[in-house]
């Protein structure tokens, strides 16, 4: 069976890279809660390159992306992004960092409802 995976420049991986390791207050708290699968045990990943892009967190088994806005982020190109991920067969969540500090329950609560219900449909149950 053919991945579908394209393999990255090496320039992509590094900058993922480096952006594991300038992470947002908003990114390092939300990456307590779903790291390791502790949400329901679905995996995420974080700064995962999905080309031309790296996104802030990656389910594969949900096909899930989860983006957290800061206030310098531009609507317009957020807009773009999303369009052209969800092309790649993605649905695309946001948040603003200060929900994800101020809120993180209802966050995570939809999180796991949207993560949920996408490993059902994809595994078919």
């Amino acid at each position: 069976m053919p991945s579908r995976h394209t393999p990255l420049p090496p320039w992509h991986k590094q900058r993922a890279r480096e952006l594991r390791g300038e992470a947002t207050d908003a990114e390092a708290c939300l990456w307590y809660y779903l790291r390791a699968g502790r949400l329901a045990g679905i995996k995420f990943r974080r700064q995962h390159p999905m080309p031309p892009y790296i996104v802030d967190f990656y389910s594969d088994a949900a096909r899930l992306v989860i983006e957290l806005d800061g206030s310098q982020h531009c609507e317009e190109a957020d807009a773009q992004r999303t369009l052209s991920l969800e092309a790649q067969g993605v649905m695309v969540l946001r948040f603003w960092n200060d929900q994800v500090l101020r809120q993180a329950v209802p966050v995570l609560e939809e999180i796991y409802r949207v993560a949920h219900e996408r490993v059902a449909l994809f595994r078919g149950d």
